[in-house]
């Protein structure tokens, strides 16, 4: 009767040793580290007064300039770089700091940022913007543009 008595508190002291242990190790078998930022590239030419804090990142087959940093009014220019335009580019903004994006090239295109939300979020370019002839990308950003109300009649 002891025998079991003493067998039961062994196990359960066992048991406890091993929870405490991996909870001080901080290695459950579920947690997993968290994902590696995608790797910096350099496939095109970035110059403008903000250039220097702007990184380039690969998004599966789309070209991510990452715009989350900026904030007021700024401008960038984008110049193909040796193997010519990605075929998709992207913006990674927050909303909130700018209000409005406008990019052109051999369009124009004006988008305005909802200010909801705080996690940064990709603006893809829609095709036709700009091609593979296109000499340079034009990209502004500033505060939400104030409307005025209409008077009430």
């Amino acid at each position: 009767m002891y025998g079991r008595v003493l067998t039961r508190y062994g196990v359960r002291a066992g048991t406890m040793l091993c929870v405490l242990l991996l909870s001080a190790c901080g290695h459950w078998p579920w947690h997993h580290a968290p994902p590696a930022p995608p790797a910096e590239v350099h496939d095109v030419d970035i110059s403008g007064a903000t250039a220097a804090g702007i990184r380039q990142s690969w998004k599966r087959n789309t070209l991510l300039v990452d715009l989350s940093a900026a904030s007021g009014s700024g401008s960038i220019t984008l110049k193909p770089g040796a193997a010519g335009w990605p075929v998709r580019i992207a913006f990674r903004v927050t909303p909130g700091a700018i209000g409005f994006l406008e990019v052109q090239a051999d369009k124009r295109l004006s988008l305005p940022i909802t200010p909801g939300g705080s996690k940064p979020v990709d603006v893809e370019l829609a095709p036709g913007l700009y091609s593979a002839h296109t000499a340079q990308v034009s990209v502004s950003w500033g505060p939400a543009p104030v409307v005025p109300e209409l008077p009430k009649p």
